[in-house]
């Protein structure tokens, strides 16, 4: 489904990823995860197109998409929750899901009926529609910054870390609602978490970042007991 291919991502002199390659298959759940700059949120940029690699190449469903841009991608089939939760804070959550219908991979239609689903995966938000997103704990703006995602009905969902600070119920909340999404709806998902255990429970595969490059990748049942993987996510 998502392929990237030995790119190179740098920040003007400074390369940040180095021959990159993971792919996400048709229905996978993929967690990348490394220590704090070892460029994940970069990867996820670049999946996005919100950075373009010097080398190397992003592949979605057999298309080359390397030169796309970012809303293109999410017409595409791409759906993006970046880190931080970030929300539209002067609008309400209603306009707020609002903003991304006519992204939908369906249209206004689609995308109308891709806010009543993402409203029944996250039930909280629905007495706070009129409420401006400003106003919102950490726990709802996330919750809001996943249903935007899901609003345009992607067939891959990028997440960067959905668990960053956020009270320990509503992770819980959100790792239920990623776990209906994949293993009930069959949604391919891309995620970035540092939480191990919240990445064991959901993930099929995992692939570990160090210094800008690949150093690890496999299958999440054999990485409980891998000590030396386990290592290199130590904060």
């Amino acid at each position: 489904m998502l392929a990237v291919e030995d790119i190179d991502v740098a920040y003007r002199r400074s390369q940040v990823l180095f021959r990159v390659s993971m792919d996400v298959p048709d229905g996978g759940l993929v967690c990348v995860m490394g220590r704090n700059g070892v460029g994940k949120t970069t990867l996820l940029n670049t999946v996005m197109g919100v950075l373009k690699p010097s080398a190397g190449r992003i592949m979605w469903e057999g298309r080359d998409i390397t030169s796309m841009r970012p809303h293109e991608r999410i017409r595409a089939g791409i759906g993006y929750a970046p880190q931080g939760h970030p929300t539209f804070p002067q609008l309400t959550v209603a306009e707020n899901l609002a903003v991304v219908v006519e992204s939908s991979v369906g249209g206004r239609a689609g995308g109308a009926a891709g806010v009543d689903e993402a409203l029944d995966l996250f039930p909280r938000l629905r007495p706070l529609l009129t409420r401006r997103a400003g106003f919102l704990s950490g726990g709802q703006a996330q919750q809001l910054a996943l249903a935007r995602a899901l609003v345009t009905r992607p067939r891959l969902l990028v997440l960067d870390e959905p668990t960053e600070g956020i009270q320990p119920s509503i992770i819980l909340e959100i790792e239920a609602a990623i776990a209906e999404l994949h293993a009930s709806r069959g949604l391919s998902i891309l995620l970035v978490e540092q939480y191990v255990e919240f990445a064991l429970r959901l993930a099929d595969r995992y692939v570990v970042l160090d210094a800008g490059e690949v150093v690890a990748s496999g299958e999440t049942s054999d990485l409980a007991d891998d000590s030396s993987v386990r290592r290199l996510l130590a904060v």
